[in-house]
């Protein structure tokens, strides 16, 4: 139940909007072609996709596109109202405003692919003290104009491009400028050799964590762990076969996060040390 709404429109559209929550509530995001920056300015609140769920507190804020259906948020617990501070970015909106050239945080970026559409972004001292700006033309509204409300527009997306969830962040708002859509396997393949987690690799498919396992096993008829630990592993073999690379490079560009952890794992497949590996096959 909303119990206090204000907002602030841009060329006929909701940019900013301050809304008190009364719980328990929910909220079901439309299918739209835009993305909203959520900001819990009392409370918390749980954002829902299918069976995944994260909890977003106080001073705390989440970046998601609407392009996908099933997201929505609603009451951690049922007698804590929430208030949110939410912007929200149109790509009609966008390209009037950076009537030159978009910035790069909203170009699709290289040799990145994922289909990721939400992010949680941390307690940020620079983001905080934007939202106090915004706060304050909530309640001086006789200063708001046109000019304004584009320059917090372009504020925000400085802001975001400036915190350690940039490359994500960009990931997320360039499908709005981007028909793009990435098959399972192709992100799979893309990051077989990258150090990301099973965790992340599953926010790359815009899944929880069990159901990239189900969707994994499924088409690989393995463990995502077991498979992609046995290609990065027959990747470095061929490595050791056909380059002059260091052992340790070889490791690290095969997305082992150390030497001890990779020469371990080879002897384990091979029967025999990286080192010992490629000795033996310059030996024949």
């Amino acid at each position: 139940m909303v119990n206090d709404y204000k907002k602030y429109e841009l060329f006929g559209r909701p940019m900013m909007q301050k809304i008190a929550l009364k719980a328990p509530f929910t909220f079901e995001f439309p299918v739209a072609e835009q993305a909203c920056f959520l900001y819990v300015l009392e409370g918390e609140m749980q954002y829902q996709a299918n069976d995944e769920e994260l909890t977003i507190v106080k001073h705390y804020s989440l970046l998601l596109n609407c392009i996908n259906s099933g997201k929505r948020i609603h009451d951690v617990n049922p007698t804590q109202d929430c208030q949110l501070l939410i912007v929200t970015f149109y790509p009609d909106t966008l390209k009037k405003v950076y009537d030159r050239e978009l910035p790069s945080l909203l170009l699709e970026p290289e040799n990145i692919i994922s289909n990721q559409s939400k992010e949680k972004i941390d307690n940020d001292f620079l983001i905080q003290k934007y939202v106090e700006g915004l706060l304050f033309y909530f309640e001086n509204p006789s200063l708001i104009n046109e000019d304004i409300l584009v320059l917090k527009l372009k504020e925000i997306i400085l802001l975001l491009s400036q915190t350690r969830n940039a490359s994500v962040i960009r990931v997320i708002l360039s499908q709005l400028f981007s028909s793009s859509t990435y098959s399972f396997k192709q992100i799979i393949e893309a990051n077989l050799f990258s150090q990301l987690t099973i965790e992340q690799l599953a926010e790359q498919n815009n899944l929880s964590v069990s159901s990239f396992k189900r969707e994994f096993a499924k088409l690989y008829h393995d463990t995502p762990a077991s498979y992609i630990k046995n290609k990065k592993l027959e990747k470095a073999a061929e490595l050791l076969s056909v380059s002059n690379q260091r052992v340790s490079e070889i490791a690290f560009n095969c997305g082992f996060n150390d030497l001890a952890t990779f020469t371990k794992s080879f002897s384990d497949k091979y029967q025999i040390s990286p080192t010992n590996y490629r000795r033996q096959l310059k030996s024949n």
